[in-house]
């Protein structure tokens, strides 16, 4: 008789177990098939939940609704995580499942969200471009996945100079494309024999392909084009001293604006010119022929000066007081540093 009761206290725990199950739910794990009778227990006792491969439970908030028995974990789930729940009821045996966690946000594919310099028209001796991309990029892509395509689509061949150093910056999004300067230095054996990369007067394209990959491997989102023309040789090195500078009114927080005559470099433009003692945050617009500079704190009045370093260049590498094409006999002593340009805040 005794073994009879004991089959079938056995068979009714099975029975029970058959009806429990550990669910899921906007974040909480739930026992159903199980009712849970009391408050203040120890629940952790009986049911437990597990990140990935670890044997430390979780730590969150148990709570008893509708006879349910809960666990909130303190953390949102995280994704591409694992998380097994474990439910030890005092008679019965365990039950056992895992869930993944959330999927992960799907993201954009990266793709090139400028090209500098801007302008539809660039010298015919050219030094640099910059392509930027909106995520940052794998090493190692650039030579095979961006050309320079002449008129009839035709790669130019030789244009850039393929260096294995990439030169990226340091978020990887940045990347500057050098042309050959062999061929951009009159008289040098390349420039004789190949002639500029750009020729005056003549339609070009540079493209990036859709197969160049970002940091985690994947393809970009589209093909990229931007079309030019080649213009004149810039051969004259940027001076200040024909600059336009327009001042915002003392007492204002309004943006102190620098117009050049020409195009300058971007990237150089964003770190090599600035207000002497005064914080500020610095754009580049109108095609690389504007500076604007909006200050931290209202402007007081009196004299200021911009503060420019002499490593800034042009579109053909020309820097202040130095030609980048100049002749072995020029003797011409570049300035070194800073120079000021004086303005005054009324």
């Amino acid at each position: 008789m005794k073994l009879l009761r004991s089959f079938a206290l056995l068979l009714a725990a099975i029975a029970s177990a058959a009806g429990q199950t550990i669910q899921l739910a906007g974040g909480v794990f739930k026992v159903t098939g199980w009712r849970a009778e009391g408050e203040g227990k120890d629940w952790s006792a009986i049911f437990s939940v597990y990140a990935a491969a670890g044997d430390a439970p979780m730590l969150g908030a148990y709570s008893v609704e509708g006879g349910v028995l809960q666990f909130r974990p303190r953390f949102p789930l995280a994704a591409g995580v694992r998380y097994r729940a474990v439910f030890r009821p005092a008679s019965g045996p365990t039950v056992e499942a895992s869930f993944d966690g959330p999927a992960r946000a799907a993201e954009a594919a990266a793709h090139v969200e400028h090209v500098f310099p801007s302008a539809a028209v660039l010298p015919a001796n050219l030094l640099k471009l910059y392509v930027v991309f909106s995520a940052p990029m794998s090493r190692g892509e650039a030579w095979k996945r961006i050309h320079l395509l002449d008129d009839a689509g035709r790669p130019v061949k030789g244009a850039f100079l393929e260096i294995d150093q990439e030169l990226w910056d340091p978020e990887f999004r940045r990347l500057t494309v050098l042309f050959d300067p062999g061929r951009i230095k009159r008289d040098l054996a390349p420039n004789l024999q190949m002639g500029v990369p750009i020729v005056e007067g003549h339609k070009y394209t540079l493209a990036v392909d859709r197969e160049f990959l970002d940091g985690h491997g994947n393809p970009l989102a589209e093909v990229f084009r931007k079309s030019f023309r080649g213009g004149a040789a810039e051969r004259t090195p940027p001076d200040p001293a024909t600059w336009k500078i327009v001042t915002p009114a003392a007492g204002s927080r309004n943006a102190l604006v620098v117009r050049f005559p020409k195009p300058l470099d971007y990237a150089l433009l964003m770190r090599t010119i600035g207000v002497a003692g005064v914080r500020g945050t610095v754009a580049v617009d109108r095609e690389e022929t504007e500076w604007v500079f909006a200050p931290d704190a209202p402007w007081k009045s009196g004299a200021h000066r911009l503060a420019i370093d002499t490593t800034l260049e042009d579109l053909a590498g020309n820097r202040i007081g130095r030609a980048f094409d100049r002749n072995e006999g020029d003797r011409v002593r570049a300035p070194e540093g800073k120079v000021f340009l004086p303005f005054e805040i009324r």
